[in-house]
């Protein structure tokens, strides 16, 4: 195997494994039936229903640009205005980006594309109600310049990469998000829940997609 290559998910939906950490990009029972109930549902439906017209996104772990190519979709959709930003260490290569199959049931090939192909670094207006800021770096050397209401968390498991489930990233995270924003995951390890409380939290646990008991949905409240 390449370090980085495309594999079907039980819903038929793509996503991409990586030989570097031996591990999926997305839950291999489905990778969009994840994506929609871990971040869609969970997250960006809930901050809508808050009655925000105007949401901040913030993702660890762009990678295929499943979440950002959803919550566009979505943004459009529910008339509300987005401003997504997004940290990936390893972005995938343009070969990858073209295999990917979202677009067959979700259409929109156009946004897709211009997800991926707007430059790193650079605040892009994606759609009238979408723009997109993509950080190709570590989450341990980026500078928190704006304020989020929701935050994606999409790392690689702590079993995989234990570092990025831990306070020094993740405290930065809790002061960068407004009050009452959410962070969703859907990691649900007990470590991992603790230290959430521990920084000032607090814990939901919601159903998961197939084959996964429960997702966490974490609210800042002061």
């Amino acid at each position: 195997m390449n370090d980085q290559d495309i594999i079907s998910t039980n819903d038929g939906s793509d996503s991409v494994f990586s030989s570097q950490y031996n591990a999926t990009y997305h839950s291999k029972f489905g990778a969009i039936e994840e994506a929609i109930t871990v971040f869609i549902s969970a997250g960006l439906y809930q901050a809508y229903l808050s009655g925000k017209k105007k949401i901040r996104i913030f993702e660890m772990g762009f990678g295929t640009g499943l979440n950002a190519f959803l919550t566009a979709i979505e943004s459009d959709r529910l008339d509300i205005k987005i401003e997504y930003t997004a940290v990936e260490l390893h972005p995938l290569s343009d070969h990858l980006i073209l295999k990917l199959n979202y677009t067959d049931p979700l259409g929109h090939k156009d946004l897709f594309e211009k997800l991926h192909g707007s430059p790193w670094e650079e605040m892009h207006s994606i759609s009238p109600k979408f723009k997109l800021l993509k950080f190709n770096q570590k989450i341990e050397d980026l500078v928190h310049r704006e304020s989020y209401d929701l935050i994606y968390y999409d790392a690689f498991a702590p079993s995989t990469q234990a570092e990025l489930w831990a306070e020094p990233i993740h405290i930065p995270l809790f002061d960068a998000l407004s009050n009452n924003g959410q962070l969703v995951t859907y990691c649900a390890q007990g470590k991992f829940k603790r230290m959430l409380s521990s920084i000032g939290y607090t814990l939901e646990s919601l159903p998961g997609p197939s084959h996964k008991k429960e997702i966490i949905r974490a609210t800042k409240s002061l």
